[in-house]
């Protein structure tokens, strides 16, 4: 199967105010809400994240430390999950609180870490950023 660019004249567009700490969230190619949804990184890493809404919103309410995962396994994710809970301890509640207001039901940490590997090793791999100004391909966050 061959790569697919996503070049500078594929339409993107920023996803509203879903610009993550030191690096920004896309819609890629046309469409709307069902549209992949691509993670640049200031550094000058990319990865798919999820196809559509929905999947970005799951991941960023149940495992808000994706980013920081290596081994994608249980442990690793209850380990960095602590972590945040130590400087957010109502994290659960508002997270709660964000799901039901968006009408959102929440798959646990494993199933949300196995689609966001799936996308970005799956899915993800036939696709390529190209960084604008120099026309070189962003290196990709997620191996397989």
């Amino acid at each position: 199967m061959s790569k697919k660019s996503i070049p500078p004249r594929v339409p993107r567009s920023r996803v509203p105010r879903a610009t993550a700490p030191g690096g920004t969230y896309f819609f890629c190619g046309e469409g709307g809400e069902d549209r992949p949804i691509l993670y640049a990184a200031p550094e000058g890493g990319a990865v798919l994240v999820a196809i559509g809404l929905p999947d970005l919103l799951r991941l960023l309410l149940v495992a808000p430390w994706w980013r920081d995962c290596q081994a994608f396994t249980d442990e690793e994710s209850r380990e960095l999950a602590a972590e945040y809970l130590e400087d957010m301890p109502d994290l659960v509640t508002r997270r709660d609180r964000a799901a039901a207001a968006l009408g959102l039901d929440l798959p646990d940490q494993a199933d949300v870490l196995a689609c966001l590997r799936e996308v970005a090793v799956g899915t993800g791999e036939n696709f390529v950023l190209i960084f604008t100004p120099e026309g070189h391909p962003y290196e990709p966050l997620i191996r397989n």
